[in-house]
């Protein structure tokens, strides 16, 4: 085939104009078809973008200064242009095959797995580098009263027993840290609803929430209440909230960063935070530095282990009272059940 028939637009208006296309030498000509009166259109054929193929669907190629030439039969094009010479690329080849779409499919996947399992908690930990500390304590308060209103209530501790704790727990904190320790602060609650339980948690900003259920789960053991407080603590070093809150808002934290507004996350923060879960690698640190603080107090790390276990009882006793799964707050201590690996962590470190 000599000659290609085709619709050619000049660019200036939106007329089609019947045309043939052929080839001589490195230069494609355009020729008006019968009752047609524009002048011949001689291009470098380096100078036309020739469409990719598809399976579907018509053939344009475009030309310089808006002008193209769309194909009347697009096999008659593809049987033209590949007389020319032209062959599709490999991408196109893989689009036109099942196989190569399921490989991009599952090389898809797996990169966005990739990417959610490594690249955004890397970039998460870049990203709340740039967060300055007073928005912690702005979204920690915030998370707070909401939890006030929904989840808490005012704590029945007695005084002493408060009094005790708290003073345990900075006795602890300045020994491990005389002069790095972030701020933190201690308040007790009890839970509203019975779901909640015996938990603990850690909020930006350095607010720990302890419940009085969780006190009175090992009577007489302040050791392991300590340890939990040293837990939340590893938490509130390594802002772990607000690390898991900015992966949670990746988008909207980078536009925070650029522009500095951060009143959108902070509005939303009560709502993410209830629902987040702190990974397996931030229970990890926290680990490490409840024992840390624990070693440096002189407080056995057994008694960690003693509380995991209590927990996992009181987990057990629930499920049989509700024939099913509890539910917890996000960031609660139970809402992470104690695994053999951390009661070994812990049962382990006290092996002389």
């Amino acid at each position: 085939m000599t000659h290609l028939d085709v619709r050619f637009f000049d660019g200036q208006s939106s007329r089609p104009h019947a045309a043939r296309l052929r080839v001589e030498e490195d230069a494609l000509v355009i020729e008006p078809a019968a009752g047609e009166d524009f002048a011949p259109l001689v291009l470098a054929r380096g100078d036309v973008r020739w469409p990719e193929r598809t399976r579907h669907g018509g053939r344009i190629a475009q030309l310089p200064r808006g002008a193209s030439v769309q194909a009347l039969d697009v096999p008659a094009w593809d049987a033209w242009t590949a007389g020319l010479g032209h062959r599709d690329g490999w991408v196109v080849r893989a689009q036109q095959s099942w196989r190569g779409v399921l490989i991009a499919f599952v090389v898809l996947i797996a990169a966005a797995a990739a990417m959610y399992q490594w690249t955004l908690p890397w970039a998460a930990r870049g990203m709340t580098a740039l967060v300055p500390q007073r928005a912690d304590a702005l979204i920690g308060a915030q998370v707070l009263a909401s939890l006030d209103d929904s989840l808490l209530l005012p704590s029945t501790l007695p005084a002493q027993d408060q009094a005790r704790i708290r003073e345990g727990f900075a006795r602890m904190v300045r020994m491990a840290h005389p002069d790095d320790a972030p701020p933190w602060k201690l308040e007790f609650r009890r839970a509203r609803d019975e779901r909640l339980g015996p938990n603990a948690l850690a909020l930006p900003g350095g607010a720990i929430v302890l419940t009085d259920e969780l006190v009175r789960l090992l009577p007489d053991n302040d050791d392991a209440v300590l340890g939990v407080l040293g837990h939340e603590f590893g938490h509130v070093r390594l802002r772990h909230a607000m690390r898991q809150l900015v992966q949670a808002s990746a988008v909207g934290i980078v536009a925070s960063a650029a522009f500095g507004d951060y009143g959108t996350l902070i509005t939303s923060a009560p709502v993410l935070l209830a629902t987040l879960g702190y990974s397996r690698d931030a229970e990890r640190e926290a680990d490490v530095e409840s024992l840390r603080l624990m070693r440096i107090a002189g407080i056995p790390p057994r008694a960690m282990a003693d509380f995991f276990e209590a927990i996992e009882q009181w987990q057990e006793a629930r499920r049989g009272d509700q024939g099913g799964e509890t539910d917890f707050l996000g960031l609660a201590f139970s809402s992470h059940p104690a695994t053999a690996e951390r009661i070994a962590f812990f049962r382990d470190a006290s092996t002389p």
